[in-house]
């Protein structure tokens, strides 16, 4: 489950619990492969951190599926079946519980002290950043789960045709980076 990735692909998915740097990843694969980077928190906030409707945020990820070159970062479970029917790669960035939750507050504090915008407008607030809808606690309560469903997606038969490659700590990251650009 682990690798470097092909020469030739161009159909990449990052994952990761938030906070584990997959868009910054992300950025980094595409800028190195010459691929076109997308965000799926950019695809999917709109203003005042209100949700699209299903059936609006499902036609725009397919519709970056469906182009022959492109570097995903995201998770979104309930889009996995779109996403990952095109994919050649999914690059799962799983790094140890203590590193995501640290990465995820300072990440958050920064973004709250610098009123960071982010997609669509939207500024993450103290009181957004610490309620029980935000990402940091989302994180804590599904990090587990995440870990699991992904262990098992990697295994799948049905997903045979991807290759998953697991990245478990920092350095192990950055060996990865600098082997893609070799």
């Amino acid at each position: 489950m682990s690798g470097q990735i092909p020469e030739g692909v161009s159909r990449i998915n990052v994952v990761g619990a938030s906070g584990s740097g997959k868009s910054s990843l992300a950025k980094q694969i595409a800028q190195s492969l010459k691929l076109t980077y997308f965000e799926m928190d950019e695809i999917f906030w709109l203003p005042n951190w209100q949700e699209p409707d299903d059936e609006d945020f499902f036609e725009n990820i397919d519709q970056v599926v469906q182009k022959e070159a492109w570097v995903l970062d995201g998770n979104y479970r309930r889009l996995q079946q779109i996403k990952w029917q095109r994919a050649q790669v999914v690059v799962w960035i799983d790094l140890p519980y203590l590193q995501i939750i640290w990465q995820l507050i300072k990440r958050t504090y920064l973004r709250v002290r610098n009123e960071e915008v982010l997609w669509a407008g939207n500024v993450e607030t103290l009181g957004k950043a610490f309620s029980s809808s935000s990402v940091i606690w989302y994180s804590i309560k599904n990090l587990r789960a995440r870990r699991r469903e992904y262990s098992a997606a990697a295994k799948a038969p049905g997903l045979a045709h991807i290759q998953f490659i697991r990245l478990r700590s920092r350095s192990e990251v950055k060996t990865f980076l600098a082997e893609l650009v070799e």
